[in-house]
């Protein structure tokens, strides 16, 4: 599909990453379509302000675009490779499926079917970086065999670039990176809370220094409570995605169970529209889940 018919795009969900996308395509000329049904009154806050057009369900929705973008928490990717693809057959509509979600390559395989037998093209993706923004857009690996619809958002002010011609190239990718620096911050931030229960906070920090990554993950933690939860599934994908290639899958499992304490945790509660807290707020929060 040439550039020039690349007009109207498809965004399940609007959370602040598909706010993001939707902003920026938005505002470079591409018209922005999601379905709201049942959505929060922050979903629908965030769609208002990046430009969204509500449709009233999936058959409308995939009916009035050229492309869609899957973009929400793991454990939801393949019930909405479900419905979407079940509203193609139903409408005989066929846009474009971009599943952009953190998932391991294994997973996305099978959404790849889900949606070729509905008979539409499926472009593997992923997202290394934070929500898009004007100046500002994350890193989007892609792959597949037909990924050319999705390359042309490099026009819309998006950094797509193709990886390989495999589909879960792209998704592997976003796997091991975000092991790299998700993973890494579950591993500080239960180091530091130890340390703080242990009583060895100070002399910890005397040994670790100013050292580049524990600056770096100063900045990292407090940033991570109010998207713990939705993370767990996604330690949970890079685990896969390990044993997938016969590596151990633990650390990343406990990377997951990691999270699932932060986001039993009150700061799991916050927006990404509340104040954030700091690194002492973290752990004195997980020190006080772990108290008898």
């Amino acid at each position: 599909m040439a550039d020039k018919e690349l007009r109207r795009v498809g965004i399940m969900s609007v959370g602040d990453m598909g706010a993001g996308f939707g902003d920026v395509l938005h505002q470079n000329g591409i018209e922005v379509y999601t379905c709201l049904d049942g959505r929060s009154d922050l979903t629908r806050l965030r769609a208002k302000e990046a430009g969204f057009k509500d449709t009233p369900d999936f058959d409308s929705l995939v009916s009035q675009i050229d492309l869609f973008i899957s973009v929400l928490v793991p454990s939801e990717a393949t019930q909405l490779a479900e419905d979407v693809a079940a509203a193609m057959i139903r409408t005989g509509a066929k846009p474009a499926y971009v599943d952009a979600n953190a998932i391991a390559p294994q997973t996305v395989r099978k959404l790849e079917a889900i949606i070729s037998d509905a008979g539409a093209n499926f472009i593997d993706a992923g997202i290394i970086g934070g929500p898009p923004r004007t100046g500002y857009t994350p890193s989007i690996p892609c792959s597949g065999p037909d990924t050319a619809i999705f390359e042309t958002f490099t026009n819309h002010a998006l950094n797509v670039h193709k990886v390989g011609d495999a589909v879960g190239q792209a998704s592997g990718l976003k796997m091991v990176y975000a092991a790299s620096t998700k993973g890494t911050t579950a591993l500080w931030t239960e180091l530091l809370t130890a340390a703080r229960i242990l009583g060895l906070e100070d002399a910890l920090r005397s040994h670790l220094g100013e050292g580049a990554v524990f600056a770096a993950q100063q900045r990292s933690i407090p940033m991570m409570p109010n998207r713990a939860r939705r993370w767990v599934g996604e330690m949970e994908e890079i685990a896969a995605t390990f044993e997938g290639v016969g590596m151990t899958p633990k650390m990343l499992l406990g990377a997951a169970e990691m999270y699932t304490l932060v986001g039993e945790t009150p700061l799991a509660d916050l927006t990404s529209r509340d104040p954030q807290p700091t690194l002492d707020e973290v752990i004195d929060a997980l020190q006080h889940r772990l108290s008898p």
